[in-house]
């Protein structure tokens, strides 16, 4: 993996990304509500730098499947919302890629009685976009790569990651085969190495 953004560089964009919401907000109460699965370290490091009252909630929105590195249909849960009347929300996503996510929440939690709405990505993808609605605060704008780490998965692995990484396609072939129980190309020649046949 090629490192694309290191734990500093991420903790400086947190830091600069929550002195702009509460540049905007002041200390009035803030519900932030993260998209799972992504968001979840970012939302965390967040929240800690917030001054003021700030209420956590979760929604749940995906658009990949498995081992997909480009995103499909739309499925959303909001279910575990509060009552979102009269709050000031920031909705806080991994990543805005096509932003037909970004553009399905903000339309949800802008029907619920929210005094305002506005949206926090960690990073923007170049070239992607699809919709005309934009981030309010953007942490990075980043190459079209598949990344993982800080939050972000392939197929469910990686999230732990403490920095940002591109994922090769290498790596992402390895991937796919492992979970068609298809040895790689790397695996094949350790079992050649480990049984004397070259």
């Amino acid at each position: 993996m090629r490192v694309l953004l290191s734990s500093d560089d991420l903790a400086a964009g947190i830091d600069r990304l929550s002195t702009e919401v509460r540049a905007v907000v002041g200390r009035r109460p803030l519900t932030v509500v993260g998209v799972l699965t992504g968001s979840i370290v970012l939302v965390a490091d967040l929240i800690r730098r917030l001054e003021g009252p700030v209420q956590v909630s979760m929604v749940w929105a995906s658009s990949y499947r498995g081992t997909a590195t480009r995103p499909g249909e739309l499925e959303l849960r909001l279910d575990l919302l509060p009552d979102l009347t009269g709050r000031d929300v920031l909705l806080v996503d991994d990543i805005f890629d096509t932003g037909r996510t970004l553009e399905a929440l903000l339309a949800e939690l802008g029907r619920r009685g929210a005094a305002s709405v506005r949206s926090l990505v960690l990073l923007a993808k170049e070239g992607r976009a699809e919709v005309a609605t934009r981030p309010d605060f953007i942490g990075f704008d980043i190459p079209d790569e598949f990344v993982v780490g800080y939050g972000l998965d392939f197929d469910g692995a990686w999230r732990h990651l403490p920095y940002l990484a591109v994922l090769e396609e290498a790596e992402i072939a390895a991937t796919r085969a492992a979970q068609d129980g298809v040895p790689d190309a790397t695996e094949v020649a350790a079992c050649r190495d480990a049984d004397g046949r070259g």
